[in-house]
């Protein structure tokens, strides 16, 4: 059985509030899960103290015991000093422009450096005189 570490959603609509819980990875993502071990609220600000709380004590316990967290949870974890640097993808390989459309843009955006005036700065000496 494979242990991880996640999220659960509650709270209203548009009212969210999460739930860090250890399940195991085959059980649904607001369904059964092992224990509770803290909460995150999105809706506190950034630096409000109980914005992510954590049980340390179970968490650390979990995490030796081989629970594998989500990404978004190693990012708490880390934030507190209680795991690894998560590296963080801004813009996914997936949607990423294809070959074509790389080319395509490439050649657009030398097409509209060719075609706008230089600068002020950069012009002829008899055009600043």
């Amino acid at each position: 059985m494979a242990i991880v570490m996640r999220m659960t959603r509650q709270g209203s609509k548009n009212r969210p509030f999460y739930h860090i819980v250890v399940a195991d990875s085959r059980s649904p993502r607001d369904g059964k899960f092992i224990e509770k071990v803290g909460t995150y609220n999105p809706l506190l600000a950034n630096d409000h103290p109980s914005r992510v709380t954590f049980n340390a004590e179970r968490v650390q316990h979990w995490l030796k015991t081989g629970a594998q967290p989500s990404e978004r949870v190693a990012r708490f974890l880390h934030k507190v000093n209680m795991g690894p640097a998560v590296t963080w993808r801004e813009s996914p390989q997936k949607s990423s422009p294809k070959a074509k459309a790389q080319e395509r843009l490439k050649l657009a955006a030398e097409a509209a450096k060719a075609a706008a005036p230089p600068p002020a700065d950069e012009q002829p000496a008899e055009a600043q005189a």
